[in-house]
Formats: C-alpha cells, structure tokens, sequence
C-alpha cells in the first residue's frame, strides 16, 4: 500500500491491498463500531530517534524476548508483549506504522482484607505472648499475611496499545495514566537497544500557550477552541476554575489568570476532523474522530483484516498530521 502520512490521507492511502472481489459488505455499524473502538483515546507523545531504523520483523524479534506471560502466584503485577491483534504477531504493521501492546496483570488484593486477617492473627499472638504485637511485628505480620493471600488474589489484565510512527518519527501512548505509559516505556526501554525514544518539548509551554488562546483570543490555524476549559492557580492554594460544555467568559477568564492562574485543560478541535482535550503537559485526552472521518472509511473492505489495516491507516495519517499541526502552534519543536 502506498500513500504519504505527510501530505495527509488520500484515497490510495485508506484502501489496503486484497482480493475482496466479492463477498458480503458489512453493515455501516459495524464498520463505525470497529473504526471508533480502534481509534486511540489519549495521546502520550514522545519522538522517535530520527537515527532509529527497525523493521517489524526485528521489532518483533526485541518484543518477544518479554512476551507477557502470567505471573507466578507470589507476583502481583507481570507485564509483558502481547499481540494487538489478537494473531500472536507482536507488532501489526501497515504502510511503516507499527502498533503494539503491553499487558500488565496486577493481583487485586484488597488493603481491607489484609488488615482483616492481620488484626485476628495479632489477637492470636497476643493470646500468646501475653502483650500486643508492637508497631515493628505488625509490619511483618502484614507482609506475612500478603504472602499467604496473594495465591488467592484474583488477577485482572489491561493493555495499553502503542502507535510507532516510523516515517514522522512519532511515538503515541493509548493511556491516560503517567504509570501506564512509564510501564511501557520502561520494558520497551528492556526491549529495544538502544532505546529509541526522546522526549518531545516545544518551544512555547502548553499551558502558558492555552492561557494566551483563550486571554487574546488568537486565531488558530487548523484549531478552534471548544467549550471544556480548566484554569488552575500557579500557586499553593490548587484552587482551579472549570467551565463544562460551555464557553468560557473571556472578561471572568482574563480576571482569573490577573489572579495567578493558569489554563491547564483546553478543548480543542483540529481541522473539523478531530476533537480532543489538551492538557498543561502536552497529554492529549478524550480524542474523537468526528463526523467528517468516519465518511472515509474504506467501504471496498469486506473481512476484519482489511477493514483493520484501512482504518488503522486512516487514523494514523490523520493523528500524525494533527500531532504536527499542534507542535506548529506550540512555536515549534525545541531542539
């Protein structure tokens, strides 16, 4: 398939090659519900080391030496490479973008249930020794107690799907939490020698970028500003203002950031495409395709796989596009 993530999607770029001359078409739902479930609902964006070239086959090859596998019974969390497809492929690759997953499973056991069973075996010890147990032998009755309980915690799993953009050198995160994408980041820096990814700063600071938006009401190209806005004191106090699904007033806004604050949560749309919320640390949140790209999709795909790869090109040229048109707007990317 070819096609160029730079110039933006183009019809040849949303068609993925296959044999599909015939075969039942599905229904429009069912299109719309896997395009929008594939689709990345938070952007942690890193840069991709320019100097940095890796096929999938040999990223592949890095992954599966920590491939997730469950974790022993004294374990409470495991993480690991898991396939984004569900194929037992670990990377999924269409036209030079990969997409991965990292899957941690974490033992739920609740802090109620160990200072349950720690409280009845610090009565028993005490019946024993004829006096309570001291701060110290309760910390080891506790750690006891989590040793004995952890083979009957009951263990949940999440992924975190990854997006590596290898012709625009971006990295995107699908994850709304700093410790979800520090647990990527950290077995993908196991993974991967050397460890590809940088840190991406701009020139102007996000937040003080959002203030400005919103205080001179400055004309955005390929943006305009929605109605979530959250404004944040600079100070100790935390003290923070937000506007839900209405505008923000410009002459309370311009009074709030006299006082010291800030603008730390800004709605955004980008080019009537794309809706999101961009944050004081350059977090994209909330992120929507809206009406005008899910009229893209590839209607000629006919089976799951095609449909996949077609939307997964769809969204990866558009977000690249938009990642740079936000980078523009922030002054730039800082060298």
């Amino acid at each position: 398939m070819q096609g160029s993530v730079n110039g933006g999607t183009t019809q040849e770029d949303l068609r993925v090659q296959s044999n599909i001359a015939s075969g039942p078409k599905p229904d429009p739902f069912s299109l719309f519900f896997i395009f929008v479930s594939m689709w990345f609902k938070n952007l942690r964006i890193y840069r991709l080391s320019p100097d940095w070239v890796c096929s999938a086959d040999e990223l592949e090859e890095a992954l599966a030496k920590h491939s997730f596998t469950p974790g022993s019974s004294q374990e409470p969390l495991s993480l690991g490479w898991v396939s984004p497809r569900e194929n037992n492929a670990l990377v999924h690759e269409v036209n030079g973008q990969y997409l991965i997953a990292l899957r941690a499973e974490k033992k739920l056991l609740p802090t109620t249930v160990i200072n349950q069973v720690a409280r009845e075996k610090a009565r028993d010890i005490e019946e024993q020794q004829g006096y309570k147990p001291g701060r110290k032998q309760m910390k080891e009755i506790k750690e006891q107690v989590i040793v004995d309980l952890m083979p009957r915690a009951f263990a949940v799993s999440r992924d975190t799907r990854v997006w590596l953009d290898t012709r625009n050198h971006w990295l995107a995160i699908d994850a709304a939490a700093t410790a979800k994408s520090d647990e990527v980041l950290g077995l993908l820096a196991k993974s991967v020698e050397p460890f590809p990814v940088l840190p991406l700063y701009t020139e102007q600071s996000p937040g003080a970028a959002m203030t400005s938006w919103l205080v001179d009401q400055e004309e955005l190209a390929n943006f305009t500003v929605d109605q979530d806005t959250e404004l944040r004191s600079t100070g100790d106090s935390g003290a923070a203002v937000r506007y839900v699904k209405q505008s923000a007033d410009i002459d309370e806004v311009r009074k709030h950031v006299e006082a010291g604050k800030q603008c730390t949560r800004l709605a955004l749309t980008w080019a009537d495409r794309i809706s999101f919320v961009l944050t004081d640390a350059l977090d994209v949140k909330r992120v929507a395709p809206l009406d005008i790209l899910t009229e893209k999709q590839d209607v000629t795909a006919v089976n799951d796989d095609d449909i996949f790869d077609a939307d997964m090109t769809l969204m990866t040229a558009e977000l690249a596009k938009m990642i740079s048109d936000l980078v523009e707007v922030l002054g730039g990317e800082r060298k």
